[in-house]
């Protein structure tokens, strides 16, 4: 009371000792406060290029909502795809399926925009965005296959941005810049794409160049590239409004309904009939000749030449022609509205129409129209820069998104009403005079948007070259993928100087593709892969509970990120089911790769949580009951000795399991430390480390499982409660594994053997299995196989088949593999022993062991001298010994225990050493068992097991009386008349058969790779325990490997499927 009043008084220093290693609450809060997200050492990339200037005092970033993240995401969202291919979706597309596309992929990013605002306010994020949420979320592995995919969405992404610089500098701006031309129809294409090498190849070393020698440059530049895209923009939907009442004149040729490429020939006569007069271009393109007289096509022959307005404008009502899809084969002639000419013959494309350069369906867009809805992980890219991270990313994504889909569904209307449909599915606007489709729309002027575009382009590619360098540093720095390591390091600013070489690489891999169609479908795997993985993020977190997960913004549910998951699994095999498995390869190989290979990171991931409730819910289901004997496989304890270095005494005991086990199943291995728990807990842990990691002993023994360790005063205590409460529910363990007590006689503490004994008992009363393997270091290692012999199983009690089982499971490793194995079975003189070696051919056949077959006869021969010799030294040893233990009172109280027990001859009746000489086909209960010494008939385990022999009541008795008189014989004898009189009877009895048992054993399997006996009980009295171990020495001499085995009393084997 006076200790706690004190303490009561002067709480300080009783909390002293706690004060060194907690910190004080006032320190934490303030460590708190101060703290920024700028990650330590990741200095501004700007302040860090001006070391020449004076330094800037650090201010804690400032950017707002606005600024920081809802402009970065407008901008990564519009990109390339808006301009140059939008109209040819919708005409291609329809109005409806157009909408369609649109609206699944928006959705896909809004779903996947609220899963990442969850993660995002769940605690702060450093930079790395998205990177760093998912790795830190889900784990390193997730995290690194995520992030690697999003590194090449990112790098191919700019690869694309590109090419559509590329294509919008070739075909609009300087058409005459062109390397290749070709003066073939046919070769265009290909002449086309090389163009788009060379010049995309360049401008990929200007810009990775730019990048190299300034980030501040390219941010400086955003602002002006993010202006053009907004002044495009605007300027389309001028030009739709402006359309309804003065539509610009764009006019178009048509030849029947088929439309003719005009590339800055004259306006032809609008008739056939005035082409009579004078043949005009036309007339050459499709006679072959200027001549009148000349061969015509028949289509030419057949139809006008007409001239309509390409835009005929919003108030048209063009829309009901474009509302309906008309998808193309390549080289298909484009044709106006629904009605398709009759004759769809193959058309020469010498001819002036225009032709449909790829083959086109739904599944095509939405691959192609995807990127166009990317961009939404710009904002949470930067969150080292905003004020209010938790605050700013979810609002500014979410708008961002919401505003490019409300202009992108806009767009799709605007342009089915305002163009016509043979104008929008003209790719490169051959048939308007070669303007850009998009273009012939805007207001004041098409070079608005030319110029725009190509400028919005160029720069949402410098920001893809900046942002996916940063992206794999984070990567490297990690250190989960070790082969990335050297890209961590860069400038001595921080920049990425490795990592940006690696990405111009591969987006020059993206650039010799040389096509926007094959990019597009490429780089929307890569995000839809990243996209797909935030939502699992999400969904399992919220699924398990996690304690930790607590997100600032809580408008999500996990059926959204679940639906958002489903829609981007679906979009990737929509779209290009190859590319999808491709990407999931990839994906699968580096989560793999981290798995085996990479650093061992604990970030406290879901993925954890998920195996915890994975096995709850397994262990729970596994409660239910006992195993179905055709399920019932050695679950192992295997019990190991630490000598005093804390090394493992016979590691070949795990050599031993791992052969067993076959990597399946459970193993614990247990040891137990003696001492005081509170002293040696430091101690207990070594120990677990030394399996663990210091000798790498399980692993090299490859031994998947557990360990454990207890600390007790009392070794054989220790054991005991190890064997009653190791494992966990439905996985325990039903097999002991322990070694032989080697130089048992030679120690001179009893101890071991004590030990020893005392666990045999333990593991019988718990009901289970016990093996025991003798001589261990002799048991072939991992690495060494057998390559022939036998494996030969003793079969002289039936205890639930273990016999038969463990031989087969030991044949499943490679070491044992090529052994044959062999069954001995013992007969007494009057069994039949032709019928028993027929019955057990049969009950293995049903077993379905291969086995060869034997039954050894064993005849009942006189008792030798060198049996009474073994019982004699064995006797005297224990009886010296005891002498020396025992006091002369306790030598008293045996003599009467001795005298009582001569008293009661009928408790000898059913003893007999291991007599259940002889296998399965009488079944009686334990007592005749020869388990225990005395009365076993009051045993528990007599009711719970069964076992099963062909030893009968008639038969002892008739045993008995035969021994008491041949023993009578030999005692008549002067010569040792005095010693016989102190031999136990039963004891002489438990001796000859031994001896006799050994015999056989050696004379049949001297040669064999491995023998398993049955392992005889030990006696109930303690008294007769070193006679148990002499017994058990005499059984197994001269055999070089031998397993003990000792049933748990269940079947373990059984005929049935």
């Amino acid at each position: 009371g006076a200790a706690a009043f004190v303490c009561a008084t002067q709480p300080v220093h009783c909390r002293s000792e706690e004060m060194d290693t907690r910190p004080k609450v006032s320190s934490l809060l303030n460590r708190l406060a101060n703290y920024t997200n700028l990650m330590q050492g990741a200095k501004e990339h700007e302040e860090a290029e001006s070391i020449g200037e004076k330094r800037k005092s650090s201010k804690s970033p400032q950017m707002g909502t606005f600024m920081g993240v809802y402009l970065p995401c407008l901008q990564n969202i519009f990109g390339v795809i808006l301009f140059l291919r939008l109209t040819w979706v919708v005409g291609t597309a329809g109005v409806l399926q157009a909408l369609c596309i649109v609206f699944i992929c928006c959705c896909c990013t809004l779903l996947t925009a609220i899963s990442m605002s969850a993660i995002a306010t769940n605690g702060v994020v450093p930079a790395g965005g998205s990177y760093f949420m998912i790795s830190r979320s889900l784990g390193p592995e997730f995290g690194g296959a995520v992030g690697s995919c999003f590194y090449l969405g990112t790098t191919f992404a700019g690869s694309m941005y590109i090419l559509g610089a590329i294509e919008i500098l070739l075909m609009y701006i300087a058409p005459s810049a062109a390397i290749f031309v070709s003066d073939n129809p046919d070769g265009e294409a290909g002449a086309m794409l090389n163009n788009m090498r060379v010049y995309g190849s360049i401008f990929l070393v200007l810009m990775s160049l730019l990048v190299f020698v300034g980030v501040k440059y390219v941010n400086k530049l955003a602002s002006v590239f993010l202006a053009c895209v907004i002044v495009s923009i605007l300027s389309i939907y001028t030009g739709a409004l402006v359309s309804a009442f003065s539509p610009p004149s764009f006019p178009v040729c048509m030849l029947g309904n088929r439309s003719l490429s005009f590339n800055g020939t004259d306006a032809p006569p609008v008739t056939a009939a005035a082409a009579q007069e004078r043949t005009t271009d036309l007339w050459r393109h499709f006679c072959n000749s200027s001549e009148l007289s000349a061969v015509c096509d028949e289509y030419f022959l057949h139809n006008n030449v007409t001239q309509i307005q390409g835009i005929p404008g919003l108030a048209s009502g063009v829309i009901a022609d474009n509302i309906w899809s008309s998808y193309s084969a390549k080289g298909d002639v484009l044709e106006r509205g629904s009605h398709h000419s009759p004759h769809r013959d193959a058309v020469s494309n010498h001819f002036p129409y225009v032709f449909a350069d790829i083959t086109t369906s739904f599944t095509l867009l939405i691959g192609i129209f995807f990127p166009s809805v990317t961009g939404i992980m710009a904002g949470s890219n930067r969150s080292g820069d905003l004020k209010d991270a938790q605050r700013s990313i979810p609002i500014g994504t979410i708008l961002a998104i919401l505003t490019t889909s409300l202009v992108y569904l806009s767009c799709v209307l605007l342009f089915g009403s305002c163009v016509e449909g043979v104008v929008l599915r003209d790719k490169f606007g051959d048939s308007v005079k070669g303007n850009l489709v998009v273009g012939t729309l805007s207001w004041p002027s098409p070079w608005v948007i030319v110029i725009g575009s190509f400028f919005s382009t160029c720069g949402a590619g410098l920001q893809s070259l900046t942002g996916a360098p940063r992206l794999l540093q984070a990567i490297a720095k990690d250190n989960i993928i070790p082969f990335l390591r050297v890209f961590g390091h860069g400038k001595a600013n921080g920049e990425p100087t490795w990592a940006l070489l690696l990405t111009a690489v591969l987006a020059e891999l993206g650039i010799l593709i040389a096509s926007l169609d094959l990019v597009a479908p490429i780089l929307s795997m890569f995000f839809l892969m990243c996209y797909l993985f935030v939502n699992l993020a999400c969904a399992l977190q919220t699924l398990l509970r996690t304690p930790n997960w607590r997100p600032r913004f809580s408008y999500y549910h996990w059926t959204l990120s679940f639906l958002g998951m489903t829609i981007c699994l679906a979009l990737m095999f929509i779209s290009s089911w190859y590319y999808a498995i491709v990407a999931m390869v990839i994906a699968g190989m580096i989560y793999k790769y981290i798995e085996y290979n990479g650093a061992e990171k604990e970030w406290g991931d879901g993925i954890r949580g998920l195996s915890l409730s994975a096995a709850r819910f397994a262990l729970l289901r596994l409660e239910e009951g006992p195993p179905h004997t055709k399920n019932w496989r050695p679950q192992l304890l295997v019990l190991l000795k630490l000598d005093e270095d804390a090394h493992v005494k016979s590691p070949r005991l795990l050599t031993f399991a791992s052969q067993l086990k076959a990597g399946k199943g459970l193993t614990i291995v247990g040891t137990v430390i003696p001492g005081n728990f509170l002293q040696t807990y430091g101690e207990a842990l070594a120990a677990e480390q030394v399996f663990i990691t210091r000798l790498h002993l399980m692993e090299k023994e490859r031994v998947k499982g557990f360990v454990q360790c207890i600390v007790t005063q009392k070794p054989r205590e220790g054991i005991s409660h190890m064997i009653q409460s190791s494992g966990l529910g439905g996985m325990r363990h039903n097999t002991v594994v322990m070694g032989w007590p080697d130089a048992w006689r030679q120690s001179e503490d009893p101890q071991s053997w004590k030990t020893f004994i005392n666990t045999v008992r333990v593991t019988t009363t718990a009901h289970l299995a016990l093996l025991v393997p003798k001589n261990i270091s002799l048991f072939p290692s991992n690495t060494e196989p057998c390559t022939d012999g036998f494996i030969d199983v003793w079969w002289i009690v039936h205890d639930g088949g273990m016999l038969m089982l463990l031989p087969f499971l030991l044949r499943q490793h490679k070491v044992w593999r090529k052994c044959s194995m062999r069954i001995f079975t013992v007969a007494q003189m009057e069994d039949n022993s032709i019928q028993m070696k027929k019955d057990l051919a049969t009950f293995l056949y049903h077993l379905r062991i291969d086995a060869y077959v034997e039954v050894v006869e064993m005849h009942d021969s006189d008792i030798s001298a060198y049996t009474y010799e073994r019982t004699l030294m064995m006797e005297q040893r224990s009886q010296m010994l005891r002498q020396m233990r025992l006091s002369k009172s306790d030598r008293e109280k045996e003599v009467s225990v001795q005298r009582e027990s001569a008293a009661a001859p009928h408790t000898h009746t059913h003893t007999h050493s291991l007599h259940a000489l002889t296998p399965p086909f009488i079944s009686v209960s334990s007592e005749c068992a020869g388990d225990e010494d005395t009365d076993g008939a009051g045993d528990r385990s007599a009711e719970y097991r069964r076992v099963h022999m062909t030893w009968t009541r008639d038969k002892a008795l008739q045993l008995r009386s035969n021994t008491q008189t041949h023993t009578a014989s030999v005692c008549s004898t002067p010569e040792g008349f005095r010693d016989m009189l102190n031999i136990h009877q039963s004891n002489v009895r438990r001796m000859h058969t031994a001896v006799k048992l050994n015999e056989v054993i050696v004379n049949k399997s001297h040669d064999a790779r491995l023998v398993l006996l049955n392992m005889p009980g030990p006696p109930k009295n303690p008294e007769g325990d070193e006679n148990y171990m002499e017994f058990l020495e005499v059984l197994t001499e001269g055999l070089e490997r031998v397993l003990l085995v000792r049933g748990g009393g269940s079947e373990v084997i059984t005929i049935y499927s």
